[in-house]
C-alpha cells in the first residue's frame, strides 16, 4: 500500500518562524542590556577634600605669599576603569585666579580610591580692602576661638579652590561613558599666622 505523500512546509510557515525566532532573539538582548546597565550604569567619580595647608606664608604691605597644599581622594564607584583625561586645580580670591595647577591624566582602577597631593606656590596678591583692615568674611568649618569670649582669632581672608576631572568609563570594551566630577572648597587662613582656620567643600 503506497503512503500519501506529506506536503513540504510551505514558505510562509519558513518565514513565520524566522519572524518569531528574530523577535524572541530581539526580546531577549533588549533584557540582557536593561540588566546590564541597571547593574554597571556608569557613575561619576566622586572627590573629597581630606585636608588644607599652608606650609609657608607672609603678609607685608597688604600684599600675600604662599605656598598652597591640597590633599584629595577620588573615589571610582564604577565596576570598569576610569579614564580621566589632563585636569586643572585652581585657586581664587575675590573671583580672580591666584593659583593654577596641572593635573596629569591617569586611570583609577574599579572601585577603588586613589588619593593625590598638590602643592604649590601661589603668585603675590593684594589683600582687599576689608581685609587688610581687620575685616572677618564669614568662615566656614572649625572655629578658631581664644578660649575667653569665643570670639575669633586675628582677621581673617577667604580663598575658594576649585578641582574639575572628566573622563569616560568603558564597559565591554565598546561603550565609553562621559563622566566628570569636581569639587569646589572654600578656605578661611588666619592672616596673622597663614593657619587654616577651616574649609567647606
Amino acid at each position: 500500500m503506497v503512503k500519501p505523500r506529506q506536503r513540504p512546509p510551505s514558505g510562509r510557515t519558513n518565514l513565520a518562524s524566522c519572524i518569531v525566532a528574530t523577535i524572541f532573539l530581539i526580546f531577549v538582548v533588549i533584557v540582557i542590556l536593561i540588566v546590564f546597565f541597571t547593574l554597571f550604569k556608569p557613575k561619576d567619580p566622586k572627590i573629597s577634600v581630606n585636608a588644607v595647608q599652608l606650609p609657608s606664608f607672609s603678609l607685608a604691605n597688604g600684599t600675600v605669599n604662599f605656598t598652597f597644599s591640597q590633599y584629595v581622594s577620588v573615589q571610582n564607584p564604577n565596576r570598569a576603569v576610569f579614564t580621566h583625561y589632563d585636569s586643572t586645580l585652581q585657586l581664587l580670591y575675590s573671583g580672580n585666579q591666584v593659583g593654577f595647577m596641572f593635573v596629569p591624566a591617569g586611570k583609577i582602577d574599579a572601585g577603588r580610591t586613589q588619593y593625590m597631593a598638590a602643592t604649590f606656590a601661589v603668585q603675590s596678591f593684594p589683600l582687599s580692602t576689608p581685609a587688610t583692615a581687620g575685616f572677618s568674611p564669614e568662615i566656614v568649618g572649625p572655629n578658631v576661638t581664644d578660649g575667653l569670649g569665643g570670639m575669633r582669632v586675628g582677621p581673617t581672608l577667604e580663598i575658594e579652590s576649585r578641582l574639575e576631572m572628566a573622563g569616560r568609563v568603558r564597559l565591554l570594551h565598546f561603550f565609553a561613558h562621559h563622566v566628570e566630577a569636581r569639587a569646589d572648597c572654600r578656605v578661611a587662613i588666619s592672616v596673622t599666622d597663614g593657619s587654616v582656620l577651616g574649609f567647606h567643600c
